[in-house]
This record gives C-alpha cells, structure tokens and sequence, in this order.
C-alpha cells in the first residue's frame, strides 16, 4: 500500500499505453494528451520502477526486461479496476438472491408488511425476508452494523442521523367487542374512564401510554387491567371478554368481525409511521427498490 500511496495510479494507464504502442506520439494520441505531457510520465515512471522501462530502437521504442514482465499483471490490474468503476447494475428483482431484514413491531408488521408482501413474493420470488422485533433504542446500531437494512417506527422515535420517510399517519380509536353493554354508542368520559382497558407494552409490563398523560391533564384516570406486549393478540382479547383498548386503526382494518370502533372522548395525538435506513444503504439499487414497493402499497 505505501509504493501505492507514492503512485499516480493515471500513470499506469501511460505505462500500459507506452507498452502496447511502444511509441510516444501514439500512446500520445491513444491517450489523448500531448506528447511533451507523456514524455514527462514516462520519466516519472522510470523514477517509480528504478528501471528505464522503454529504450530507444530503430523502429519506436524496446520494453526492457522489467517492463515486459509488467505488461501482463498490469493489463490485469487495469481490468479490475474497470469492473470496480462500472456503473451500478439494475436491480432486477425477478433473478435477485438477495435477503431483506427489517425490524418492525408487530403492528407495523399488520400495516405495512402484510400489504406488500403478495407483490414481492410475485416480482422478486428468489429473495427471502427476516423480521425482527423493533427496539428504537438499538434501531441506530443495527442499521449501522447490518443487522437489520430497514426499520419501521413512530417519526418521533426515530433515531437521529438515518435516513427516513413517512409512510401514513395513524391515529387511535377505542375497540370493544360488538355487543359490549358500555359501547352501544359513543362513550362519555366518564363512561371512558369507566370501562377496563388493555394496553399494549412493548417494553413489558408498563400500565401507562399517552392516554393516561391526557386523562391526568384533565384530572380523570381510567382502569388499565392488562399489559400485554404485543398488539395483534389484543383483538381477540376484546373479542372474549368485556375489555377495551385504544388501537392503532390500521390494525383493525381486517380485524374480528366482532369488534366496534369509536372515536375517543379526549384527544390522542395522532402519530407519522416511518421507515428508516442508513445512509451506508441510501444508494443500494435492491434497497432502493425495496423501499419503493413498501411506499407504493401504503
């Protein structure tokens, strides 16, 4: 790496040309630079290689012992080089081998995923996909070392310093079975507060979201009697039983049958769902048409 450090690597190409026409004025005009310009190359490669390279012969000019044993490797040299510098290929998804890993909770998964997944099976049938469970808090370090290419959170729990669009946004509504006694009608907040709640934490064991924020603003509480970690198990909790929730209302798109919706009687913050990637991934064609399948289906 040092003789490389030492090395304009353009005056290899004067070299491979100077070899292969053994004339200055046509590695010249094969280079497109002026005689004078090559003559002065020519003697800064005698300084590099310690070796006169070309000498002086009565038709043009002979390659000395060193140089010819340079043609070859260097020829081969240059050809990698050319590969290195080509332009990105196409990506074209019907022959890629290529394996996806994306972190998204589980309902992310329902919103974003589940829609598009029929379209990727159909257009790229030989790539494969591994989700993983999505922690903001390590969203940063994954993506930076590549253990994951794509994460999808709320906007505000985005990490700082990576890539991100918008995909929807999302808003909360309060979901009971459909013949719940309490939920015939759009509730009142002392009917809200009244009624027992499950909420979702991903974190484990949490009683509290930004609905009891909002209630205490207010001086009001409700009854939270279950914390689960998941959110897709939550629907058939309320099918079975007299509980409520507030849910994200994409995930009850295609929910139970069995299950109503309201609008709540206090304000919840609507929310901006992203995806985020790397910027070490911003330019990759696979990732790049990945993330264009995913937002053209939302």
């Amino acid at each position: 790496m040092d003789n490389l450090r030492k090395l304009d690597l353009n005056l290899l190409l004067t070299l491979n040309a100077l070899l292969i026409e053994r004339n200055v004025t046509r590695a010249a005009a094969r280079l497109h630079l002026s005689q004078p310009s090559v003559s002065v190359q020519l003697g800064k490669l005698r300084v590099a290689f310690e070796d006169p390279l070309l000498l002086p012969g009565p038709r043009g000019m002979l390659p000395t012992a060193r140089a010819l044993a340079l043609l070859a490797p260097l020829q081969a040299v240059l050809a990698q080089l050319e590969q290195v510098l080509l332009p990105v290929a196409a990506f074209d998804p019907a022959q890629a081998q290529v394996e996806w890993k994306l972190a998204a909770a589980d309902a992310a998964e329902y919103a974003i995923l589940l829609p598009m997944l029929p379209a990727l099976r159909a257009q790229a049938p030989l790539s494969r996909m591994a989700v993983h469970e999505a922690v903001p808090a390590r969203m940063a370090q994954q993506l930076e070392n590549g253990q994951i290419d794509l994460g999808f959170v709320a906007q505000e729990e985005a990490p700082a310093g990576l890539r991100h669009r918008p995909l929807f946004r999302e808003h909360y509504v309060l979901a009971g079975r459909h013949d719940h006694p309490l939920l015939q009608s759009p509730p009142s907040l002392d009917q809200f507060c009244a009624l027992e709640f499950i909420v979702v934490s991903t974190n484990g064991g949490g009683y509290r979201t930004a609905v009891d924020t909002t209630l205490e603003q207010l001086g009001r509480q409700r009854k939270v009697v279950l914390s689960v970690p998941h959110f897709l198990i939550v629907p058939h909790l309320l099918a079975a039983s007299d509980m409520v929730a507030m849910l994200p209302s994409r995930l009850l798109k295609n929910a139970l049958g069995g299950l109503r919706t309201w609008e709540p009687p206090v304000s919840i913050p609507d929310y901006d769902m992203a995806m985020v990637w790397h910027e070490r991934m911003h330019l990759d064609p696979a990732h790049r048409w990945l993330r264009e399948q995913i937002a053209a289906r939302l």
